[in-house]
């Protein structure tokens, strides 16, 4: 049973969204109201990603324990699939497909080019998130590749940042930002050494 919880929270803001939105409560401008949700979802989940080896750090779980593993990959699925619920609002609601302004948008937009780039990265880590993928690039490999998380989720927060700068309102961004400083500091080697030592009687 508890192994359900994290997929059915996890589906608890699509759910609100889906009732929102047939109930045609999504606001003003219900297509800024669906980019924002679906985006800020994406990256909580991905900071949500990040905060498994830190939590299992403090908590003290055992370094191949199954649970640990079972959320981070949860969350990671999360983020991806809130991520494809984004960007499909944008190529559908707000560009309605148009591909010139699209592939303009991308070149004028350094937003826009970053959030792509992030969705590649991401798309790959959804992608080879499964045991077949692991066994067969090997573990050390997978590992190496699985390192573009950061990478992702510092592009979603610059992407985020950059969006919210033409609104001149910054806050939500800086707060996002600053998590995701203190969760790579967590995961520093020496820190995170720390973190998992026993703690002395």
């Amino acid at each position: 049973m508890l192994t359900l919880l994290p997929p059915i929270l996890c589906l608890l803001p699509l759910t609100i969204l889906t009732f929102q939105w047939g109930t045609d409560s999504l606001g003003a401008d219900p297509v800024a109201t669906l980019l924002y949700e679906t985006g800020i979802w994406s990256l909580r989940f991905l900071l949500l990603t990040l905060c498994v080896t830190p939590l299992r750090a403090l908590l003290k779980w055992p370094a191949q324990d199954s649970e640990s593993n079972h959320l981070r990959r949860t969350f990671g699925l999360s983020a991806f699939g809130y991520s494809s619920l984004h960007l499909l609002c944008y190529l559908w609601f707000d560009q309605s497909f148009e591909w010139s302004d699209i592939l303009s948008d991308i070149f004028t937009r350094p937003a826009i080019a970053i959030g792509g780039l992030s969705f590649l990265f991401l798309t790959t880590l959804a992608l080879t998130s499964n045991q077949t993928m692991i066994n067969l690039l090997g573990k050390r490999r997978w590992k190496q590749l699985h390192q573009l998380i950061y990478l992702t989720a510092l592009g979603s927060v610059a992407h985020f940042w950059l969006l919210a700068m033409s609104k001149v309102d910054v806050r939500e961004p800086l707060m996002y930002g600053f998590l995701l400083t203190l969760l790579l500091l967590l995961r520093y080697p020496p820190l995170l050494n720390w973190l998992n030592k026993p703690q002395s009687p």
